[in-house]
């Protein structure tokens, strides 16, 4: 009998925690899995950028997830779905983004004996690295729901950077043979190309995250107030909505709050990142940890100076004094040391900035990681 989905083309779902993730960062993915002649279906919860994604005729159909509920119920009827979601396409490979997705996605991919599982998770995420009381309990069940899922013989997870790597070691979750370290979802550099302002006028300085404590906000505000006691014309600007399911949410009014004083301007969420980028000098991530940030490498892609902590993620992107600066994490006074620097070095700021667009060209850029991800696909194909 001949098997589903046989010759080249393949069947392959795509499952994320927003169709936003999906339409920005694995869009590209979606195509080149398409381009290649495979049956791709993108899953994700409802949102605005489902239709977008149908618009670039790709397949996409929405999940009732909720990425931040804890309810039994709920999660058993989520896992419910995906099963009976799995079992009607029968796909050969179940690529899954972001731990919830990873876990949820390859529990339902095994008891629908879906061939092949792929996992991409950015650090192993709040139950981890908390030490609140409720994360510590939950750890023992998440890391034994985490090597059910994410191990086996049909399986790889793709992390992205070393730090990560040396965790899942450390935590038995994974066995290293089936890790593969892939640098994040890759940046269009012929799209993010062209940044750095006119010097006339203000030096522009910019942070675009998710409003969260851990990615340095307290930091870059404090940063901000210092520099602007010293007297330097600086504006300071502040991209990207709150996130009030995260245990380390900013509040708006918070937000809001700093705007009211003077000390930062707040954009909100950014559709047109090229352009924002185009129009600063500086883009800063005082982050406590990441997995890659994207935010980063589109800066670097413009040939933008860096600042960044020395923290897991940040520090494959930046080489302190190479391609930017790295601070300390959660010292606001290195902070704002580090842009007070490239204010008064416009030709440190050029060359770090030079040397990042080249960085992002050779490291980072889309098709390079497009082309590690499609190996990663092959490879458990190929073992049928």
């Amino acid at each position: 009998m001949t098997p589903p989905h046989a010759g080249s083309g393949r069947k392959i779902v795509l499952f994320a925690n927003t169709d936003w993730y999906l339409y920005n960062f694995r869009r590209s993915l979606a195509l080149a899995l398409r381009d290649a002649g495979h049956e791709v279906l993108l899953i994700s919860p409802p949102g605005p950028y489902g239709e977008r994604l149908r618009a670039l005729g790709l397949r996409w159909e929405p999940v009732p997830m909720d990425r931040r509920s804890l309810n039994p119920l709920r999660e058993a009827a989520l896992l419910w779905f995906l099963w009976r979601l799995l079992r009607r396409e029968q796909p050969d490979l179940v690529h899954a983004f972001t731990i919830k997705c990873a876990v949820y996605g390859s529990l339902a991919a095994r008891l629908a004996q879906v061939p092949a599982r792929i996992n991409a998770v950015a650090g192993m995420g709040y139950v981890f690295t908390s030490q609140s009381r409720k994360a510590r309990l939950l750890r023992p069940l998440v890391r034994a729901l985490m090597h059910v899922a994410l191990d086996g013989r049909n399986a790889r997870l793709i992390l992205q950077n070393p730090d990560d790597v040396a965790l899942f070691e450390r935590a038995g979750i994974v066995d290293r043979e089936r890790i593969r370290m892939i640098p994040g979802s890759g940046v269009d550099c012929s799209r993010f190309s062209g940044g750095g302002r006119n010097p006339a006028g203000p030096l522009r300085v910019l942070l675009a995250a998710r409003l969260l404590w851990d990615k340095g906000l307290a930091e870059y505000v404090a940063a901000a107030r210092a520099l602007r006691a010293q007297g330097r014309e600086i504006e300071f600007l502040l991209a990207g909505d709150p996130d009030p399911g995260n245990p380390a949410a900013v509040t708006e009014a918070r937000v809001r709050s700093w705007v009211e004083e003077g000390v930062v301007e707040w954009l909100g969420h950014v559709d047109d990142m090229p352009a924002l980028l185009a129009s600063v000098n500086i883009v800063v991530l005082p982050s406590f940890r990441e997995g890659l940030p994207k935010g980063l490498i589109e800066a670097a892609a413009c040939g933008l100076p860096l600042v960044t902590t020395d923290v897991p993620g940040c520090r494959e992107v930046v080489s302190d004094g190479v391609d930017g600066l790295l601070v300390a994490a959660r010292d606001a006074d290195a902070l704002a040391d580090a842009i007070a620097r490239l204010q008064d070095d416009p030709e440190l700021a050029a060359r770090l900035g030079r040397a990042a667009r080249n960085k992002a060209l050779a490291q980072f850029d889309e098709n390079i990681v497009i082309r590690r991800t499609l190996e990663t696909h092959e490879e458990l194909l190929a073992l049928g």
